[in-house]
C-alpha cells in the first residue's frame, strides 16, 4: 500500500527551500556559507538547496548552526533530514516497484488532491493491467528499434503500476482525484475491444469512488477559444502547505516536474477550462455505464455533446506559449 508520508524526492524539495530561506534570512550568500563551514565546492550547498541530492544529517546540522535556527525548527528540519534519505525504506511500502514507475508514485505519496490529464490515453492510476500492459509493451518496441531497448520486464512495469493505484483506496486518507478523460482513449487504436471493455468497466468502479471525480471530454467538444491541451499533465498539492505544490508534464519519452508558480497557474488554468467543456461527473458515469453494455467503439450519445456554452476564453499572452522555459 502506497504510504500516506510524503516521498524522499518530496521531502528534499521541502528540506532545500527551508535551507535556502533560512540562509537569506541571515542575511548570507552562497559564497559566504562555502567559505565559513569550509565545503570544497558551492555546487554542494547548490544541490542540497534545489533537493537534487541525498542530505547528510551532519551537513544539515551544520548548517542549521550557521543559520541560528532554533530548536524546534532544528528538530523538525533533521526529521525532514532523515526521512528524505530513506530512500530504501519508502520502497518496502511497495510490494513491486520500478525506476519508471518510482517517480510518480514519490509524486502521488502524501499528496492531498491530485488533478490529471491526458490527450491520448488513460492516466496511469486508472489503467487495467490489461490497458497498462498494451501501452507498455507497445512502447517497449519502439524503445527496441531505436536502438534504445528498456530494461525492465513488462509484467513487472504493469505490477509497479497496479501497486501504485491503490493509493486511491488507501485508508483512511486516501487523496481527491479529479480527471479529465479524452474519448479517445478508449477509442479502437487502444486497445482490443475485450481490454477496452475491462478498462471502460474499471472506470465505471472507480467513479463510485467518493474522493474520485471523472470527466470525460468528448472528441468534438469545443474548449474555450479553441484552445489545444499541448501535452499530459498533473498537478499534484500535498497534505502539508509546507510542501511545494508540485507539476508533473509528461512528454512521451521525457517527464518534467516543475513547482515554479507562473508555470503552475497557467496549467491550473487549463484544467479548469478542461472540467468545465467536459462532461459532468454524473454525466461521464452515466457514458460510461451505457458504455459497458455496448460494443467498444461506438458512439454514447450524450445531451451534452458539444460542452457548455460559457467555456472560458482562452487568456493571451505575448509568448505565444503556455510553458515557460525551465
Amino acid at each position: 500500500m502506497p504510504p500516506a508520508a510524503p516521498g524522499p524526492i518530496l521531502r528534499r524539495r521541502r528540506l532545500g527551500t527551508e535551507l535556502r530561506r533560512l540562509r537569506e534570512q541571515a542575511g548570507l550568500t552562497g559564497d559566504q556559507v562555502i567559505e565559513r563551514i569550509g565545503w570544497a565546492s558551492a555546487s554542494k550547498l547548490s544541490r542540497l538547496e534545489n533537493g537534487r541530492s541525498r542530505p547528510d544529517p551532519d551537513d544539515v546540522g551544520v548548517l542549521l548552526t550557521l543559520y541560528r535556527a532554533d530548536d524546534e525548527l532544528r528538530e523538525e528540519l533533521l526529521g525532514i533530514t532523515l526521512e528524505a534519505g530513506d530512500m530504501r525504506g519508502w520502497l518496502r511500502n511497495f510490494p513491486v516497484m520500478t525506476q519508471q514507475q518510482r517517480g510518480f508514485a514519490e509524486l502521488e505519496a502524501g499528496c492531498a488532491e491530485i488533478s490529471e490529464y491526458n490527450p491520448v490515453l488513460v492516466p496511469g492510476l486508472l489503467q487495467t493491467p490489461g490497458y497498462a500492459r498494451h501501452r507498455i509493451i507497445s512502447a517497449s518496441g519502439m524503445a527496441e528499434q531505436a536502438g534504445d531497448p528498456e530494461t525492465e520486464d513488462p509484467e513487472t512495469e504493469v505490477r509497479a503500476r497496479q501497486a501504485r493505484q491503490s493509493l486511491l483506496t488507501r485508508s483512511p486518507d486516501a487523496p481527491r482525484y479529479t480527471a479529465v478523460l479524452e474519448e479517445a482513449a478508449l477509442g479502437l487504436r487502444s486497445g482490443p475491444p475485450e481490454v477496452l471493455h475491462e478498462q471502460v468497466v474499471q472506470l465505471c468502479e472507480l467513479a463510485m469512488l467518493p474522493n474520485v471525480t471523472l470527466h470525460l471530454l468528448l472528441r468534438d467538444t469545443r474548449i474555450g477559444d479553441w484552445y489545444l491541451p499541448p501535452t499530459a499533465f498533473s498537478v499534484y498539492r500535498f497534505a502539508d502547505p509546507l510542501d511545494p505544490e508540485t507539476l508533473a508534464i509528461e512528454g512521451g519519452f521525457t517527464d518534467v516536474m516543475s513547482t515554479e508558480v507562473n508555470t503552475l497557474n497557467r496549467y491550473k488554468v487549463v484544467f479548469e477550462w478542461l472540467c468545465s467543456a467536459a462532461l459532468s461527473a454524473s454525466d461521464t458515469l452515466s457514458w460510461l455505464i451505457e458504455g459497458t453494455g455496448r460494443p467498444t467503439g461506438t458512439t454514447v450519445e450524450s445531451t451534452a455533446a458539444f460542452g457548455p456554452a460559457a467555456a472560458p476564453t482562452q487568456r493571451r499572452r505575448d509568448s505565444g506559449r503556455l510553458t515557460t522555459d525551465r
